[in-house]
């Protein structure tokens, strides 16, 4: 599995320049939930994160009820803190509303993207092939998300933005349990691709179908994933 593969745990901290206390403790810890470092189903004891993330608890606390909100831990009074479980269910229910929303977002973003924004996606979408021969999953993981992202930032939408911030974070950590395929990475490196170049052609109707299938890939991964463990 890819997650076995990942970085250990270490009080290593990436790089988050400019981040307050409580951002950071935040954007760290959701980076973990989101690569499956931390695993669904496992209790985190706060003295541990505090010794893991080499932060403070008041941070980590304030970092662990943000997360709540977004479902990627639960809060059990008088039991303590765990990783939100992952259920094919959540998955297909991801996917209804990540093709609702990305649909519209790829069709304002078309219209609205800066060239700037367009060399961004470009090289994202160079690098993400560089790095599927070194079998990076994190870094892999790193540039799937900046891809949306970006996408995201070009709709110029706040709202919807937040929105997709969230439910990518809960879709991530589904893909992070196919993402060993090698076949599954050179298809998103192709539907990266489809996106980009429609995006670049200014046809909203292309792009809204790129994303599709791009959304349609990850529900095909989702169920053979599933079928395989059942």
């Amino acid at each position: 599995m890819g997650c076995e593969r990942m970085e250990k745990r270490s009080g290593k901290m990436p790089a988050h320049e400019g981040l307050s206390q409580n951002d950071l403790a935040y954007t760290v810890l959701r980076d973990k939930l989101i690569d499956l470092t931390y695993r669904p189903g496992e209790y985190l004891n706060t003295a541990s994160l505090i010794d893991d993330l080499k932060l403070g608890r008041t941070p980590i606390n304030h970092a662990l009820h943000r997360l709540e909100m977004e479902r990627l831990v639960q809060i059990l009074p008088r039991k303590g803190v765990v990783v939100a479980p992952l259920s094919i269910d959540d998955a297909m229910d991801l996917i209804e509303v990540r093709m609702a929303n990305e649909v519209l977002c790829v069709r304002l973003a078309t219209e609205r993207i800066t060239q700037e924004e367009l060399d961004q996606l470009d090289g994202i979408c160079r690098t993400f092939r560089e790095v599927m021969a070194t079998r990076d999953i994190r870094r892999i993981m790193e540039l799937d998300r900046s891809f949306h992202e970006t996408i995201a930032t070009a709709s110029r939408n706040p709202i919807l933005i937040d929105i997709l911030k969230v439910v990518h974070g809960r879709a991530q950590r589904f893909w992070a349990l196919s993402i060993e395929n090698e076949g599954h990475l050179q298809e998103i490196a192709d539907e990266h691709d489809a996106v980009f170049r429609a995006m670049r052609d200014r046809s909203a109707d292309a792009s809204a179908d790129a994303i599709r299938a791009h959304i349609g890939s990850f529900r095909s991964s989702m169920l053979t994933s599933s079928h395989r463990s059942a």
